[in-house]
């Protein structure tokens, strides 16, 4: 039988002799790929026509422009699309500090924190809002909350937080409360007080426990 293969989404977990690495990878929703495949079809779409307009390119600098442009389009709508398609994120927990690693196509950004002056890990998931003031009372018949929600989405800087030096740091992308629990779990069990929690995990995990005796 063979074993069941890893979904792009997988939480993994690396333990090493003196680190955790978390690895959070593409977390991206369906309909939010949707979009971003949208949006680079539409900009390609553009850039073409740009370009069909410029040729032949002849001696004239108004064809040399527009083809110019027309490829920068291109360039600029490729990097784009890759860059989101690609985005991954990992949490590494040395003794010493946490590393945040978020990785994209071409791109590799990380950030590094002292334990000492990290505050409490906090779990924000996605951020309240007002509901919207043409959406019905009882149900959305216009569309307007299921856009904004979407667009919520889209822009969502991260589920977890933490303060450090007085700002707050947010990470872990599309991470749901469940698969944040779990990697809270991890954290906690490898750096053990060092790490401090927020007063809603206890209450997020009596209710996660909760729901699992009910299951069985």
């Amino acid at each position: 039988m063979r074993p069941a293969r890893k979904k792009r989404n997988d939480i993994r977990y690396s333990w090493g002799q003196d680190h955790l690495l978390i690895d959070l990878g593409n977390r991206i929703e369906p309909r939010i790929r949707a979009l971003f495949w949208a949006e680079f079809l539409f900009t390609s779409g553009m850039a073409t026509i740009f370009l069909m307009q410029s040729l032949p390119l002849g001696t004239k600098w108004i064809h040399w422009s527009t083809g110019l442009g027309a490829s920068v389009l291109y360039l600029l709508a490729s990097y784009r699309f890759l860059s989101r398609m690609y985005f991954r994120e990992q949490v590494l927990l040395e003794r010493s500090q946490l590393v945040l690693i978020q990785k994209g196509f071409m791109r590799r950004k990380v950030q590094c924190y002292d334990w000492e002056h990290v505050g409490p890990l906090h779990y924000v998931g996605k951020d309240k809002k007002t509901d919207h003031p043409l959406k019905g009372r009882n149900f959305d018949y216009f569309g307007f909350e299921t856009h904004e929600h979407l667009i919520q989405s889209l822009y969502q800087d991260g589920s977890l937080y933490f303060n450090y030096g007085g700002f707050p740091v947010r990470f872990a992308r599309g991470v749901y409360s469940w698969h944040a629990e779990e990697v809270v779990r991890m954290m906690k069990l490898y750096m053990g007080d060092v790490l401090q929690l927020g007063s809603e995990w206890a209450k997020m995990m009596q209710e996660q426990e909760w729901d699992d005796a009910q299951q069985l």
